[in-house]
């Protein structure tokens, strides 16, 4: 499948690579050039490969049953963060719910989880339109700390009053939008829903953004960029085999609320953990399977794993039993190679 900018990425000479099924952009002008821009000032992502549900109807409390968070915490235009997880505990995805009012919802999933993620929100959301608008609105990600600047000077001056994780719907060039102060990459900024026919918001950002050093960024350095602020990756490491309380993101799952999986959450007991982990004076970067030890023993594995433009080092994410805490020495098996490492927080950096 392509993006509406699909051609948009061919003329800047992105390198093009299959991403769960779409043609998208994995970088332009370099990865570690593109993840400083977003660091240090603005930059462009096309995001248009993330699923899209648009369930209208009394759905609220149903959509709450689906997720491990608690809906009931937020009201009209505004969005909550939340795994979504099945009878076991594990999770399905991890999704974006945006709230548009008490009977209109859009639900941001992960492009490889679209069909399961839509199967599954049918199974269980009863008496609702529920529709999969992925390719009719187009969605794009203006992130870094110039992002404000940009939106403002394309002519939405409400937006320096736009609270993060709260919507806003306004004009950007005269298409109608939907603008949520969310993203991937720690930084502040904004993801911009809108039909998927007005292509020339693409250049329009660009071109207002010149005067802040825009740049389009790739999929490698939201990658990296994510990593560093401690976010997770569906498919490497979060999936069905593990739970919220497993990955840090015991901060999701609240217990009052009623949620598939509930049950299995409170009775697990937790017994590994996500870690970060750094790799200590070496630039070899450690890559998802790469294997875990404390000394001689195998102890776990690592998720994710990448070199840091920030902090000028590999890190990144393994799994470790849950004994194993901050800071302590291990080793990583990279190509047949012990590095020495130590576990970190999955938090390397804060804005």
């Amino acid at each position: 499948m392509r993006s509406p900018f699909f051609k948009n990425h061919l003329e800047l000479k992105a390198k093009m690579v299959d991403f769960h099924g779409w043609e998208m952009p994995l970088q332009y002008s370099g990865i570690i050039d593109e993840h400083k821009n977003v660091r240090e000032s603005v930059g462009l992502f096309d995001v248009s490969h993330m699923g899209r549900f648009k369930i209208k109807g009394e759905a609220e409390s149903q959509i709450q049953h689906l997720i491990t968070n608690d809906i009931s915490k937020i009201g009209d235009k505004q969005s909550i963060y939340s795994p979504m997880c099945n009878e076991n505990g594990g999770i399905i995805d991890d999704v974006i719910v945006n709230r548009i009012n008490s009977n209109e919802f859009v639900i941001v999933v992960n492009s490889s989880n679209i069909k399961k993620d839509l199967n599954w929100i049918t199974k269980n959301v009863k008496s609702c339109e529920i529709q999969n608008v992925t390719e009719d609105y187009a969605l794009l990600a203006l992130q870094g700390p110039k992002a404000e600047n940009v939106l403002k000077d394309a002519g939405v001056e409400q937006i320096e009053n736009l609270k993060t994780f709260h919507l806003l719907e306004a004009k950007l060039y005269d298409v109608d939008c939907i603008i949520s102060r969310t993203g991937y990459t720690g930084e502040d900024g904004f993801e911009l829903f809108f039909d998927s026919k007005q292509v020339q918001v693409w250049e329009k950002l660009l071109g207002t953004g010149t005067k802040y050093g825009i740049k389009p960024i790739g999929l490698g350095a939201r990658d990296t960029l994510r990593l560093e602020a401690g976010l997770m990756l569906y498919g490497n490491d979060i999936d069905e085999t593990i739970t919220p309380l497993e990955a840090p993101l015991k901060w999701t799952v609240k217990f009052e609320t009623e949620f598939i999986g509930k049950a299995a959450l409170e009775q697990k007991k937790v017994e590994r953990k996500i870690r970060g982990f750094e790799i200590i004076e070496a630039k070899r970067v450690a890559r998802k399977d790469n294997k875990i030890y404390d000394e001689e023993k195998e102890i776990g594995i690592v998720t994710s794993g990448s070199f840091s433009p920030t902090l000028g080092k590999p890190i990144g994410y393994c799994f470790v039993p849950i004994e194993y805490s901050l800071e302590r020495e291990i080793k990583i098996d990279i190509g047949g190679k012990f590095f020495d490492s130590k576990l970190t927080s999955t938090r390397f950096y804060k804005r």
